[in-house]
């Protein structure tokens, strides 16, 4: 996120997708692994009605949001490579703060309707949640009355949150291979199909454990559950910035300018110490030695040696002084 906010040649619409999946797998960390870790570490497994709402909001939000922004990325990348002459007009930074913007309203406002059928049960034998977080699936089939709506909306949750845009991704693909099989050389397919790498490895990271969860529903086991949630919530947010730093050749030379500047600002600072120190020097030519006082020498010895101008030029005056006291010499007939 830093590398794209600082660098200017990072500032286009792709790496606006890439920044808001980056802030996303932050904050989706941010809101889930200290509950999880109150629970587990801490054995604090209550929670409150209320609370407990308002985690299933932010995790469902930010869950639903990696996925919305891998769309945004196949889009990407299937504009720059079957229509690489007209990317610049179809893909425009207006186009992409759009749609990042429009999925964030989307994601809100299919999560926010699905909690507010979650407020319509009444929950009046057990209370136990069988996930590690506030899941809702498990919440509404505790239910004592009808719960008809929620389960309408669990099946229609993960068709548009998750089959639509995996839909989408694959047929993106599919048109991209498309368009590299007509491309001539094997180099240049190759070459084109290495710009999609890094989101190949996002799109099965993060879609084959959490489609295995709901495809499955409730005749997945409980344990396994957790376990497939799990993975799907903490390793692609943990992955991400590494494949985009190992298989992104501009976040690479994004880093390695930020390393040379920062490496070139440490040095300068250190010129400066340096510089500052021996002009309070005790020892130098500004304040020269009165008599045979050689206490605290050894505390100001490394500090006191004059900088190497000043050494080159005492060698050269030297030189000249040298140079002018010589008797010239008449050559001998």
């Amino acid at each position: 996120m830093a590398s794209i906010y600082l660098d200017h040649n990072l500032r286009t619409p792709k790496y606006i997708a890439v920044f808001n999946l980056a802030l996303v797998d932050l904050l989706g960390n941010s809101a889930m692994v200290p509950k999880v870790l109150n629970i587990f570490l801490f054995n604090h497994p209550h929670i409150s009605y209320n609370d407990c709402l308002t985690f299933l909001f932010f995790c469902y939000v930010f869950l639903s949001m990696q996925d919305l922004n891998l769309v945004a990325l196949s889009y990407d990348r299937a504009m720059a490579i079957v229509y690489p002459l007209h990317y610049q007009l179809k893909v425009t930074h207006k186009f992409m703060f759009c749609l990042i913007a429009s999925f964030w309203v989307f994601v809100i406002i299919v999560v926010l309707i699905a909690i507010g059928l979650l407020t319509r049960l009444s929950f009046c034998e057990s209370v136990v949640i069988k996930s590690f977080f506030c899941d809702h699936g498990q919440i509404y089939r505790l239910a004592c009355n009808d719960y008809t709506p929620s389960d309408i909306t669990a099946w229609i949750l993960p068709a548009l949150i998750l089959w639509l845009p995996l839909l989408f991704v694959l047929l993106s693909y599919l048109s991209i291979g498309y368009a590299l099989a007509k491309v001539a050389t094997v180099r240049e397919r190759m070459k084109g199909f290495k710009t999609c790498t890094a989101h190949l490895s996002l799109v099965a990271i993060y879609f084959l454990p959490i489609l295995i969860t709901f495809t499955l529903g409730a005749n997945i086991e409980p344990n396994a559950r957790i376990i497939n949630l799990s993975l799907t919530s903490v390793f692609p947010p943990m992955l991400n910035p590494i494949i985009y730093v190992l298989q992104t050749q501009e976040i690479k030379e994004s880093l390695k300018k930020f390393l040379r500047i920062t490496t070139h600002y440490k040095n300068r600072k250190l010129l400066e110490e340096v510089t500052v120190s021996w002009k309070d020097c005790p020892f130098s030519s500004r304040s020269p030695i009165q008599g045979p006082n050689f206490e605290g020498m050894g505390k100001h010895a490394l500090l006191c040696m004059p900088p190497m101008e000043q050494l080159g030029t005492a060698h050269l005056h030297l030189g000249l002084a040298m140079a002018s006291s010589r008797t010239p010499r008449i050559p001998s007939k």
